[in-house]
This record gives C-alpha cells, sequence and structure tokens, in this order.
C-alpha cells in the first residue's frame, strides 16, 4: 500500500527501508495521478512482501522532483539499495505494473 510520509532527508528514507522503494511522484492537481492511487493500493497489496510504495508530492518536494528529471506525472521510480533502477511516466493500469514490476524485483 501507498504510504504519505514526512521525512527529514529522502535519502534516510531509502536507506531505512529494508525492501525496493516505488517512488510515486504525483501532485494533488493531476488528475491521472489520482487514478494512480488506487491503482498503487492493488499493487502495494499483491507485493506487499517485496516492495514498499511511497507516494511524494514534487509540489511540496520540488527538488527532489528536479534532482530526478521528473517532468511527467504521474512518474514510478524504482530504488534498489538507493538508487533509481527503473521509471515509468505516466498512467499504466495495476496488472500491467505487477508484471513489470515481478521482472525487476
Amino acid at each position: 500500500m501507498a504510504i504519505k510520509k514526512q521525512f527529514t532527508s529522502f535519502e534516510d528514507l531509502l536507506a531505512q527501508s529494508d525492501k525496493p522503494v516505488l517512488v510515486d511522484f504525483y501532485a494533488t492537481w493531476c488528475g491521472p495521478c489520482q487514478m494512480m492511487a488506487p491503482l498503487l493500493e492493488q499493487v502495494g497489496h499483491q507485493l506487499k512482501d517485496r516492495l514498499q510504495i511511497v507516494k511524494i508530492d514534487s509540489d511540496r518536494y520540488p527538488n527532489l522532483a528536479q534532482r530526478y528529471g521528473i517532468q511527467a506525472l504521474p512518474t514510478l521510480v524504482l530504488f534498489k539499495n538507493g538508487e533509481p533502477v527503473d521509471r515509468i511516466e505516466g498512467l499504466i493500469q495495476g496488472p500491467q505494473l505487477v508484471t513489470h514490476l515481478n521482472n525487476l524485483l
């Protein structure tokens, strides 16, 4: 399931996770981002033992969005061992996302 988190350092957030982290860069005004939220909930339930999902509002954390080159919303970035290893821009259906992530986990 997706978690809205406050954090002091994005690096700490990644370092404290014992699983890969899927970061959903979104904005509250973004229609496709709102459509993605329930899909991420489904994906989170299916992959809960293998993946942590975190939502980050790119308007509240513009430096993070800029650091990772976020230009389209929603953008999903998969981090393993603190490093980005994959990204998906735009809306993707839950079953497609699960299949894609299963190949990377």
